[in-house]
Parts: structure tokens; sequence; C-alpha cells
């Protein structure tokens, strides 16, 4: 199990100009890149990080697996502070969201390179999910395209049979067929032996699909942890329609009815509504002649919750 409990990441900038230079009153301000950030990942579960560019996902990963150290609050891995232990760190195998680091080896050379670090290194796995790729072996990564070093990676990754696998920007540069190829290879290897996984990817939907848990982190605060069944339960979009006359915002907040989206198509308005203890009796206040409920994607929630954040505007 993964702890984070009230991680805060803090940094330093100067207060430049335009041109670069200090300005007058030449003092510095304190950023948060994580900003009190408590969530818990349980053992065994496909776990996705959504958030908006920049928002602290990457930064939250570093932090999980030791790269980054925490200002304030803990992460620990199984009971123990990960950061500067490498007993917690050989537990969990981080593929962040560059390559970089990788092109000057061959794939043969980088399995070999892991293979001295993790003691639970598999060459059956590695030689069988090879196989299925069709990786070469002798060439340096550096020839690789986007979408086979994100392969080779996740080979490796696959390879050290670690308790924990992070993911950042899991399947990003794959074409369409590889990027089931990689996915049910990752996920029956995980399953397998009931291993945890933990993923970012901007492509909500997939993370709908792939994970039964997800958070959403908004400059660098978490906006909600929870089981995607739960998440889903707690919002409505609603369809709504008066004979008699088109059914106005101030109708819906004199019956103390929150919504986080109103949208009016004719004579048919559509609400999205959140956390909505007693919603049902707080509708028939309003005269409808329709009533229609319909569920709503991950995606959708994340599109209106950060419209509620005001991002993009």
């Amino acid at each position: 199990m993964i702890e984070i409990s009230n991680a805060s990441m803090i940094f330093e900038n100067e207060n430049v100009s335009l041109f670069g230079k200090k300005t007058p009153d030449d003092f510095k301000h304190r950023s948060k890149a994580l900003d009190d950030v408590s969530l818990t990942i349980p053992d065994g579960c496909i776990y996705g990080f959504l958030g908006s560019n920049g928002a602290g996902k990457s930064t939250l990963m570093r932090m999980i697996c030791g790269v980054y150290k925490t200002d304030i609050g803990s992460i620990k891995i199984d009971g123990q502070e990960v950061y500067d232990n490498p007993e917690a760190k050989k537990n969990i195998f981080f593929v962040n969201d560059e390559t970089i680091e990788y092109t000057s080896y061959t794939l043969s050379e980088l399995m070999n390179y892991y293979r001295n670090y993790y003691e639970g290194f598999d060459d059956d796995t590695y030689k069988r999910l090879l196989n299925v790729l069709k990786l070469p072996e002798k060439s340096p990564l550096s020839t690789f395209s986007k979408g086979m070093k994100r392969q080779a990676v996740a080979v490796i990754g696959l390879a050290c049979r670690t308790k924990y696998l992070m993911l950042d920007e899991a399947f990003d540069g794959l074409d369409p067929a590889m990027r089931t190829v990689i996915k049910d290879m990752i996920l029956e290897e995980i399953r397998s032996r009931n291993a945890t996984l933990i993923i970012s990817s901007h492509n909500i939907r997939e993370i709908g699909e792939l994970c039964d848990r997800a958070m959403l982190i908004h400059c660098g605060k978490l906006v909600f942890a929870d089981e995607i069944s739960n998440i889903r339960s707690r919002f409505r979009k609603l369809q709504l329609m008066s004979l008699s006359h088109v059914i106005t915002k101030e109708e819906i907040a004199e019956a103390e009815i929150g919504v986080m989206q109103y949208k009016a198509e004719g004579s048919v308005i559509q609400i999205i509504v959140k956390d909505y203890e007693g919603l049902d009796d707080k509708l028939k206040g309003l005269d409808t002649d329709l009533l229609e409920q319909i569920p709503l994607t991950l995606e959708e929630i994340f599109i209106y919750e950060m419209d509620m954040k005001g991002y993009g505007k």
C-alpha cells in the first residue's frame, strides 16, 4: 500500500522582469508544486492520475518513487518512507514521460542494467514480451521511434516484476493497434501477480476503461480521489422540460439545486449536478413535464470539474 499524507513540495522563484532582470524589490516568492495532497493507493489496484497540464501529476509520481523529497508530509510504501530508502524503492519501477535517458543504450544493455538493480528481474518475462513486440535488441534506442521506446521501457518495467509499476503518460506515441497490444500485455502481467499499476494519461476515456480508482489534481491541489464507480455516482446529468415555459436558472436556484452547468436548447434544459443530496425532493418543486437522468463518463466529469476551476478561461 502507498500512503501519501499531506504531501507538499515547495520551490522558490526569483521575481524577474520580462527582460530577465530582477525587479526593484528584488525578492523571492515561494510556490507549491504540490499542496497538501493526501491519498491511499491500495495493493492490487489500477490507479489513474488525472490532471491538467502542469497540474502536478508527474511531480507526485517522482515523489512516490523517491526522486523528489516532500517538503511537508510523508510518502510511505508498505509502511516505509520512500525518499532515500533503497529498500522501499526496490519495490517500485517508474517509467517517466520522457525516454531520453535511455537513448544511448541498446535494449539488451538496458536489460542488463536493470537486472543488476532489481533482484526479481525475470529473464523469461523479458524474452516472452520481447518476442511479442519484435523489438531489435542490438540497436540503440536512439534509432527507435517514440512508440518503440515506450514499448521497450514497458518490457523492462514488467520484467523487473516489482510490486508497483508507475507509467507516466503510459501510451504516448503508440498507434491505436499497438496501444491495445501494450495495454493488454501490461494488464495481464499486473493481474497475474496482483501487482499495483499507477498510470497517468491525458486520454481520460482510457483511464476510465482501465482503472478501478482515479484521482484528479489541479494546480497542485487534490480535487478528488476515489473508486471510479463512487466518483461517477456523485454526478448527475439531468434533462428537464416544461411544456408551459423554459425552466430558468433562477427557478433552479430557488429550488436550492446547485448546478455545475446550465444549458438550454429550445424548451429542453440540461444541468449537471454534483453531490446531490435530497435532489429528488428538490426537483419536485419544479414544473417539469420531462425529467431524464443520464450517466456521466469520467471524461465528462473531468471537463466539468476543470470548467468549475476556471481552467482554459
